[in-house]
């Protein structure tokens, strides 16, 4: 696997879990993807996040990115679910390649493409040290 194309999709991942506090509720990264349908939604996916992560607060879990660890170190220092990270990461990808679908910004072949390789590159990206 490219380790660039891991290290996008991984920050892509993060900004897309938690990025709406981080930014002070709004969205904004340079992804063509489609943003998260409510704010309500974007919350409850939020809390689902820490609380697979088994962190706190939004802060705790950007302090501890920031050091560089990934969401599996994360996760195995907090006792957290890493397997329940990758699923809600690969969901929220998938409903935003579905969207893209719908809007008509990918192809029926692109959107395939992308489903196909969708879970192996949450998997890497999570495995992922920026540090």
């Amino acid at each position: 696997m490219n380790i660039k194309r891991v290290m996008i999709v991984g920050t892509m991942v993060v900004v897309i879990s938690f990025g709406n506090s981080v930014l002070n509720g709004s969205v904004t990264s340079a992804s063509p993807l489609a943003r998260v349908s409510t704010a309500d939604h974007r919350a409850a996916e939020k809390d689902a996040l820490l609380a697979a992560l088994n962190q706190s607060s939004d802060e705790e879990l950007y302090e501890e990115l920031f050091e560089g660890k990934s969401l599996h170190d994360i996760a195995a220092a907090q006792g957290g679910d890493i397997d329940e990270v990758i699923e809600l990461q690969t969901r929220q990808l998938s409903q935003q390649l579905d969207e893209r679908l719908r809007n008509g910004s990918i192809s029926a072949k692109q959107y395939q493409a992308h489903q196909e390789e969708l879970k192996e590159i949450v998997k890497q990206s999570v495995l992922t040290s920026f540090g």
